[in-house]
């Protein structure tokens, strides 16, 4: 196995299948499914998911939410959907714990780094909640941190798409994909692959990003052997 602890960023639109917004029950299913197969080959998991199928902080402002109040919003919206993971896991026969970044000690642990690390030695999947805990840093940027403090050997992006490509290929017929970016190559380019602190996160620690696509079955676990199913920016 070429990475032995990952952080899995998973978006909360993913979960919508194919809905307009909310939870589809078939998606958790998937999900715990795939992560069930490499959990089984030894490999350390932990997860963050975004909310963006509940609550977006940035559409907040259009509502006349001010921006801090939507991001906390959106903070607790990742909560929701953590639940919703952590449930689907363990009706799959997965051991997980759910950290959150804001105390809400009946539904979550709070994030402390060493007692993270501990849960991933035990073999316990591990869901990172609300964000780092404060407005302004995108799920992206709690995914880099997370990686970094629990020491992950990469940081694998699940989206809908199968990697980075030269252009939008759901617009463009002629966008083709890079097997392989370095982070300098993926600046000069403005591919949007992560916030940009998130990504100058990733860059400054050395932290490989795999973007790969989730949602076709098999996938994460091609990624995890090291074949070739996204793009890897190192």
């Amino acid at each position: 196995m070429k990475y032995n602890r990952i952080v899995l960023k998973l978006s909360g639109e993913s979960l919508m299948g194919s809905g307009q917004y909310g939870i589809d029950p078939n998606m958790l299913t998937q999900y715990a499914e795939e992560i069930r197969s490499i959990k089984e080959l030894g490999v350390e998991v932990a997860i963050v998911i975004g909310g963006g199928n509940i609550y977006r902080g940035v559409q907040a402002e259009a509502a006349g939410i001010e921006r801090v109040q939507g991001d906390y919003m959106g903070m607790l919206a990742t909560v929701i959907n953590g639940m919703a993971l952590q449930s689907a896991l363990e009706t799959a026969g997965l051991y997980t714990r759910l950290m959150s970044g804001i105390k809400m000690e009946q539904v979550c642990e709070p994030f402390i780094r060493r007692r993270a690390i501990r849960h991933l030695e035990k073999g316990r999947i591990v869901i990172f909640g609300a964000g780092i805990g404060n407005p302004y840093f995108t799920t992206d940027s709690t995914a880099s941190l997370r990686a970094i403090e629990i020491q992950a050997d990469v940081v694998l992006k699940g989206t809908r798409v199968d990697g980075v490509y030269t252009a939008d290929p759901e617009k463009d017929p002629d966008a083709t994909r890079y097997s392989a970016l370095s982070f300098q190559e993926a600046y000069e380019k403005n591919l949007n692959i992560m916030d940009m602190t998130a990504f100058t996160l990733c860059q400054e620690n050395n932290l490989p990003i795999i973007v790969f696509d989730m949602n076709k079955p098999g996938n994460l676990m091609q990624v995890l052997k090291g074949e070739s199913a996204g793009t890897l920016i190192n």
